[in-house]
């Protein structure tokens, strides 16, 4: 039974290495000269464009990254970068486009207070630090609004803004 075997895997050893081309070393490989990295070209309507950023100032707590509103297929977003951080402090942090391009500057401190009327609310805030994007509802008028910011709505207080402008 051995023996067989033995038998039949010597055979199909020999056909496989009497079928193998032999690869000259200056000879390019099939998979090389025909493997290609395709360009895909995004159409105007599919590339995302920034059209106003700014970077946080803090406000009751610390902050630091940049916010941007982008253009994707004709929907707006609202894009915090990848350096963005905020304190965990807030029970009810949320992310919201205020219609002052100085929030920080026009509140009191030390809670920044915002008034009901001068802004929209854009969701709640995912996380506290790294990237992030909120989608902004078609019927809002991006140039009414010019700043971002990131707000306790449960004390009322501001924890930071960005104030939003042409690039």
């Amino acid at each position: 039974m051995k023996f067989k075997s033995f038998l039949i895997l010597s055979l199909v050893s020999i056909v496989m290495v009497s079928c193998a081309k032999e690869v000259n070393s200056t000879e390019t490989p099939v998979t090389a000269r025909t493997q290609t990295n395709p360009v895909v070209q995004l159409t105007k309507s599919e590339q995302s464009t920034a059209t106003k950023m700014g970077p946080f100032v803090s406000g009751e707590h610390p902050i630091q990254g940049t916010a941007s509103i982008t253009t994707k297929s004709g929907q707006s977003f609202l894009q915090l970068d990848k350096s963005f951080k905020t304190s965990n402090l807030g029970p009810d942090l949320v992310v919201i486009l205020h219609r002052s391009d100085n929030v920080i500057g026009s509140t009191k401190p030390p809670s920044y207070p915002l008034k009901k009327g001068d802004y929209v609310m854009l969701g709640r805030l995912k996380k506290f630090s790294g990237a992030q994007s909120y989608a902004i509802p078609k019927n809002i008028n991006l140039a009414d609004y010019k700043s971002a910011v990131i707000w306790c709505r449960k004390f009322n207080a501001t924890f930071g803004a960005a104030n939003l402008s042409n690039r």
